[in-house]
């Protein structure tokens, strides 16, 4: 039986409230919508990427699940926070292969156990966070609805939700988003 946005947000309060129980049971429930913003974002990087889609999903989840300042307020905001838990996760992965690849550490290790990374696809993935930060100091409201559409797949309707915009300001914001991160990440 599906489980409707309601008894997400009820959990999730439930959760906020203290109740472990009811984590156990929001778990399952969110799962599968964790799973798909994961193959999102793994289905834009190179096939052999280190970082497994169940890594990724599994990462977030403990870094989930350890906030203690969110007071969750419903099943969109979750998963915006879990979009951008996400997006942080990868471009950390991006910096490490980053930083090891110039030698950095200089702890060695066996061929076998070396991190397969596209240079290529972890430049973008810096250039992009690099560009949607410069974008949050110029416009909050752009940056996170670019976070949100982009990094968390939220539909126009669910980023206008968790927002609290019209969906015809959140069309606006995002094209005008997009163009600007476009100039800024091919400069």
């Amino acid at each position: 039986m599906p489980t409707t946005p309601q008894e997400i947000t009820q959990f999730l309060t439930k959760w906020n409230r203290g109740d472990k129980t009811a984590l156990e049971e929001l778990v399952p429930l969110v799962y599968p919508e964790l799973r798909r913003l994961a193959r999102g974002y793994m289905s834009r990087e190179n096939s052999g990427h280190t970082l497994q889609t169940s890594a990724l999903i599994n990462e977030a989840y403990l870094r989930l699940v350890n906030q203690q300042d969110v007071n969750w307020q419903n099943r969109s905001h979750f998963f915006a926070v879990s979009a951008q838990v996400m997006r942080h996760i990868l471009v950390d992965h991006a910096r490490k292969y980053s930083y090891e690849k110039r030698g950095g550490g200089a702890e060695h290790i066996p061929v076998d156990e070396v991190s397969v990374m596209c240079e290529e696809r972890a430049a973008e993935l810096i250039a992009l966070d690099d560009a949607l930060n410069r974008l949050a100091v110029l416009d909050a409201r752009k940056s996170q609805i670019v976070e949100l559409r982009f990094f968390g797949g939220l539909t126009v309707d669910e980023t206008a939700e968790v927002m609290k915009l019209a969906p015809i300001t959140i069309i606006r914001e995002w094209r005008a988003a997009k163009a600007w991160l476009g100039r800024e990440v091919s400069s």
